[in-house]
């Protein structure tokens, strides 16, 4: 049962991410982020530590889909939203049967996610 289960982490420093604005930096948004991801994080008072972290949680999304030999998948297919209760979750389409969790957290300079595929 094991080989349908996959794992993926990343880190990135959140500086990457402090020039980005919409509007001027249209086609790095749209490779990356839905409309939905770049709205929440822009309401949010640093909104370069959620942009950071969701970006890490979708390279930790390919990286666990890798270990299960998914790799048609780009960062613009995953969506990562949060429930109500405030917890994260990754959705990608043309995969709605697999099931991902995910887990982010940041601090002032480093974001961080990690991913759990199974199918």
């Amino acid at each position: 049962m094991l080989e349908n289960i996959s794992i993926g982490t990343d880190i990135e420093e959140i500086s990457r991410f402090n020039d980005k604005i919409p509007g001027r930096d249209e086609k790095f948004f749209e490779k990356i982020f839905s409309s939905k991801e770049i709205e929440y994080c822009f309401s949010k008072g640093v909104p370069y530590q959620h942009l950071c972290a969701r970006y890490c949680a979708k390279e930790a999304v390919v990286k666990a889909l890798t270990g299960l030999g998914i790799s048609d998948v780009y960062y613009s297919d995953i969506e990562i939203t949060n429930l109500d209760n405030g917890f994260p979750i990754a959705k990608i389409q043309k995969y709605p049967d697999l099931d991902i969790k995910v887990t982010l957290s940041h601090c002032k300079t480093y974001a961080t996610a990690t991913a759990l595929v199974s199918k």
